[in-house]
């Protein structure tokens, strides 16, 4: 890491799909935009781009409107396939991340599903790590190997094992320490036996493998339907817009605000 680095880098990250981590990305983008931080974007699953594809919507939405949005300003990268290229790929996008860590108040970079070099290559420059979870109990099994039955916490699994490989090397090149977040996201709207055993679970392991828990966002529609427009529940009440809000809407807006503060405090985000 470069001694000059700006950036609070923020990386959202799980070693499994489907878990919302660009819906995170988009919503925490403008948050961090409203509040009147300089903020880039790294979409790293750029061949699947879910996140450059939700930005781009954006842009048409607001050209097609003559509105005048904040847009994260978006970098987008696919992995290599070719061995002969993966090494130079390796050392670009470490470079690219020190360049970019030096022009933004905000980095927030988008990782792939699956692990791959870039994955590897962006938790080296976090200093906030998002790991979004489902409230799925075979989910957990990226974290620890539970035997369920006796609620024991066996071996930690591939992803907590990865990050604390992470956590040492940090601390080897003088970075001691990383701001781990775990974000439940696209849980059940209902206070069901299974979504209490996860977040339970989590709370456990967060004190075992030295990270904070929030339970995040519930599974609501609304956020499927922005996408298309490539708005977020804190755009609605923009004075271009002026949406009409629903309690669903007001809740939503509520969580996504919540976990803003929970991640990035005032105070820290000012001083970082």
């Amino acid at each position: 890491m470069t001694a000059d680095k700006k950036a609070h880098v923020i990386v959202v990250s799980n070693e499994k799909g489907g878990t919302g981590k660009s819906t995170i990305s988009m919503h925490l983008a403008i948050s961090l935009l409203q509040e009147g931080y300089h903020v880039g974007v790294v979409d790293l699953d750029g061949r699947q781009g879910t996140l450059s594809k939700y930005i781009a919507n954006r842009i048409k939405y607001c050209q097609s409107r003559k509105l005048d949005l904040p847009i994260p300003e978006l970098y987008s990268y696919a992995p290599q396939e070719d061995l002969d290229l993966i090494k130079a790929s390796k050392e670009n996008i470490n470079r690219r991340i020190q360049e970019l860590g030096r022009e933004y108040d905000a980095l927030i970079i988008d990782t792939p599903g699956t692990k791959n070099y870039l994955f590897d290559e962006a938790h080296k420059h976090a200093d906030t790590l998002i790991t979004p979870m489902t409230d799925s109990l075979i989910d957990l099994n990226v974290m620890a190997d539970i035997d369920f039955e006796s609620s024991t916490i066996g071996r930690p699994g591939h992803y907590a094992s990865f990050i604390w490989d992470v956590k040492k090397e940090m601390a080897a090149n003088g970075h001691p320490y990383l701001n781990w977040i775990v974000v439940g996201n696209k849980t059940s709207p209902y206070n069901s036996k299974n979504k209490n055993a996860v977040f339970e679970y989590l709370e456990r392991l967060g004190k075992l493998y030295g990270f904070r828990f929030t339970p995040g966002l519930k599974d609501r529609l609304i956020y499927k339907e922005l996408f298309l427009e490539g708005l977020t529940v804190l755009d609605m009440q923009h004075e271009q817009l002026k949406m009409r809000m629903t309690m669903s809407h007001i809740a939503a807006k509520r969580e996504i605000r919540s976990i803003a503060e929970f991640i990035c405090p005032d105070e820290e985000a000012k001083s970082a």
